[in-house]
């Protein structure tokens, strides 16, 4: 006998997929949390950073529109954005997802869960088993081996998104995506900002985006410093923090930030006693099984494939599927891009950075796809010279990238980067995930006068077959 058909161990916005779309195939399942039913996203992550970002990207916008921008008095202002910030979690509240486990019928078993066997957890010295056990326990944030960062106790992601008061000054240690957003978000809130990132912004990205990126800051009072590395950090009795860099300078802030990578949420899962190795990524196959197991999933960030909340939703979606196919003993869809299979994190995952100006990408890029062997042509075109760019900011600055495998004659890769880009990237996610021919792609026809016009300013600059 088991308890459950399925337990999922971490009930983040992932955890909560694999769970109703396992129930809704009709498997008994239980969820097991240590924190806040609705995890990392809802309270310290997606929600409150794009919360923090929202108002001041909304007044910039403004602010860039003649006839709009005289009727922009002011600032942002702070302590509302703050209040806003708290209301999209909820107050650190997670009543209302715990009320949707109920509605839903899934048992929720508080708690920290840990695996003693096969199929088999222990929660506060209670036993549960299952037919299938899902780990959908996230990523924690990690800090760089800086000499005294531990001990200035720096700001984390955690503390990044969710303070009660705009610090006067703030270092931001990283160039990552949550390095890019927080120094923006805590800039337009009135902060002075300091950014230091070894290699420079948005590595893995195209490079014209971190350029971009980095203008964008500097307009906005960041000072960003690339190739420099901290050394030292030191909290005095007053607070504040002494910064040293591997270029002799020195930084006093009243805070610092660490956003310079994340660990596997793994630490202490009792993967040894399956046969894993504890604080590791798992490696799993693309319906999430576990390698070497044949009843353990690891879904979202902790399998390192993608660690983006939508990836990890999209993940989820398949492994709910899958788990009650197997449990239920019916066939499993496991051809790619079949029913079962998170295909689409191998090559075609969508990204926003929601910094001013945003980024907004899907696929490969350019060198990635020459790492792959394929044949390869890129194009690039001025943003900003697009109609529908020039209506929606004066002066807009922009650019975008289209990524394409010449021996298919489909895209592989587009990047977007400048004002307001964001809802133009589900269209070139479509693009590449359905493999849309290019000769196709020219009977799309973008709506006049719209920024989408961009797509049709790239396939002319790439040239239609004759």
């Amino acid at each position: 006998m088991t308890d459950y058909d399925l337990i999922v161990i971490g009930a983040g916005a992932v955890g909560e997929n694999v769970a109703d779309y396992a129930h809704k195939r009709g498997l008994t399942v239980a969820v097991v949390e240590a924190e806040l039913v609705g995890g990392e996203c809802s309270y310290w992550a997606c929600m409150p950073s794009k919360a923090l970002l929202r108002s001041s990207h909304a007044v910039a916008a403004a602010k860039r529109l003649g006839g709009a921008k005289e009727a922009v008095t002011g600032d942002v202002d702070a302590a509302a954005v703050l209040a806003r910030r708290n209301s999209f979690t909820s107050n650190w509240d997670d009543a209302s997802q715990v009320q949707w486990l109920e509605s839903a019928d899934i048992a929720l078993i508080r708690g920290r869960a840990t695996i003693t066997g096969e199929k088999t957890i222990e929660v506060d010295g209670t036993a549960y088993t299952a037919h299938a056990i899902a780990l959908v326990t996230g990523s924690v944030h990690t800090l760089p081996p800086v000499p005294g960062l531990a001990e200035a106790k720096p700001w984390g992601t955690r503390e990044g998104t969710s303070a009660q008061e705009v610090p006067e000054s703030l270092l931001v240690i990283g160039g990552g995506v949550a390095g890019s957003e927080l120094a923006t978000a805590w800039a337009a809130l009135g902060a002075t900002v300091t950014l230091a990132a070894r290699h420079g912004l948005l590595g893995g990205m195209e490079p014209f985006a971190g350029e971009l990126v980095a203008d964008g800051m500097r307009e906005l009072g960041i000072d960003v410093r690339t190739g420099v590395n901290p050394t030292r950090v030191d909290r005095d009795e007053h607070g504040l923090v002494t910064t040293t860099f591997d270029d002799g300078t020195t930084l006093v802030t009243s805070e610092v930030l660490a956003a310079t990578g994340r660990a596997p949420g793994t630490e202490h899962l009792g993967l040894s006693s399956v046969g894993l190795t504890d604080g590791e990524w798992l490696d799993v196959d693309d319906t999430m099984l576990v390698t070497g197991t044949d009843w353990l999933y690891a879904v979202g960030d902790v399998n390192h494939r993608a660690l983006l909340t939508h990836q990890g939703k999209y993940q989820a979606r398949a492994a709910g599927e899958v788990i009650a196919a197997r449990v239920q003993g019916r066939p499993v869809h496991a051809e790619p891009w079949g029913a079962h299979v998170a295909t689409a994190d191998h090559a075609a995952v969508p990204q926003v950075t929601f910094t001013d100006p945003e980024v907004a990408s899907v696929g490969l890029t350019e060198e990635q796809a020459r790492q792959q062997g394929i044949d390869v042509r890129a194009v690039e075109y001025d943003l900003g010279s697009i109609a529908g760019s020039a209506l929606q900011a004066d002066g807009y600055t922009g650019r975008a990238k289209m990524v394409v495998d010449e021996s298919r004659g489909v895209v592989v890769g587009v990047t977007f980067v400048g004002q307001d880009v964001a809802e133009m990237l589900h269209a070139a996610t479509v693009a590449v995930v359905g493999e849309v021919p290019l000769e196709r792609l020219w009977h799309a026809v973008p709506a006049y006068p719209t920024m989408n016009e961009i797509w049709l300013r790239l396939l002319e600059t790439y040239g239609r077959p004759e």
